[in-house]
């Protein structure tokens, strides 16, 4: 399939929202759900790795890996040899996976076992990964993941040589069927249980970082740049 019957950017009239579908509402707590595309952006945006799960001889499988967004596909980069980045790239049909990131925001302690619980957003995507063939579009998606990770970083480092694009495979997903669950505030504890002599609450999970830690070869004059100094 070319690599331009993919769109990047909402078509008219796609409107805020992804469309739900069967696969994107849950069975369970469709509260949580939601389908804003604006803050389903900013949770994958902000994540390192994601989940990509596929089928695999009959079996499923479930890989970490890195990923970055551009518009409206996620890229997940590789090696040539990986099972599921050959699968999307050996035929039209491309390949079925369902790829998810989530993020703990807080441990929910209740009174009872049973309402224990997580604080989270989280994302799941469905779709047909494909190959990605087209030259620049490879390197806008390799640049997209390591933007993902650190952003400025593309453009402080030096970009793959063609030694290393020829053994890096990065397949495409759009965000088509998409949708996002989220927890947020206390514990849901049951009225009989309110007067239980156990502690509750919510214990907050932030993401911190500790001073960048040069390499033991770093030539010494060279600073830390800025879009680390950031962080």
């Amino acid at each position: 399939m070319p690599d331009t019957e993919l769109p990047q950017t909402p078509g008219p009239g796609a409107g805020t929202v992804y469309e739900p579908t069967a696969r994107t509402v849950p069975t369970r707590s469709r509260e949580r759900a939601a389908y804003e595309r604006e803050q389903i952006h900013s949770i994958l945006d902000e994540a390192y790795v994601c989940h990509l799960g596929f089928v695999r001889d009959g079996a499923p499988v479930v890989l970490p890996t890195l990923f970055g967004r551009v518009g409206e596909r996620l890229y997940v980069h590789g090696s040539t040899g990986s099972r599921p980045l050959r699968t999307a790239g050996g035929s039209d049909d491309g390949l079925a996976v369902c790829l998810t990131v989530t993020h703990v925001d807080g441990l929910v302690l209740a009174r009872s076992a049973f309402h224990h619980s997580l604080n989270y957003r989280s994302v799941v995507v469905h779709g047909i990964a494909h190959t990605v063939t087209d030259p620049e579009e490879r390197r806008t998606a390799l640049d997209a993941i390591v933007e993902q990770v650190v952003p400025g970083r593309a453009q402080d480092s030096r970009p793959a040589n063609e030694k290393e694009l020829a053994a890096t495979a990065v397949i495409r997903l759009d965000l088509r069927e998409v949708s996002a669950k989220i927890r947020t505030g206390g514990p849901n504890d049951e009225p009989e249980d309110l007067a239980l002599p156990h502690w509750t609450g919510v214990v907050p999970l932030t993401r911190g970082f500790a001073a960048p830690v040069p390499a033991d070869d770093l030539d010494p004059a060279i600073a830390v740049p800025d879009y680390l100094s950031a962080l």
